[in-house]
């Protein structure tokens, strides 16, 4: 059985940061710590403190952020790191 994962973007104003294959995603939101895991339901949230990249085998990369959105829609999640509050 293959292990489920997640496509991963992840973008600041300079550019791209990371893309790839990551077995879960975690940040941060108003209602605290949150993980992102394969099949995970499609939402859209403001993040802050820091997003760690989960990889199969159980690697981790962690980005401190000020702020940033996170959008996920059928296993894709989109990181947009530093975006001011409307």
């Amino acid at each position: 059985m293959t292990e489920q994962t997640l496509q991963v973007e992840v973008r600041s104003r300079q550019g791209l940061i990371f893309q790839g294959e990551l077995y879960a995603v975690t940040s941060y939101n108003s209602a605290g710590e949150f993980d992102v895991l394969p099949t995970h339901a499609n939402f859209v949230s403001m993040i802050s403190k820091k997003v760690i990249l989960r990889k199969p085998g159980g690697q981790t990369d962690e980005l401190l952020i000020d702020n940033g959105i996170m959008m996920v829609e059928d296993n894709q999640v989109k990181v947009f790191i530093g975006i001011s509050r409307l």
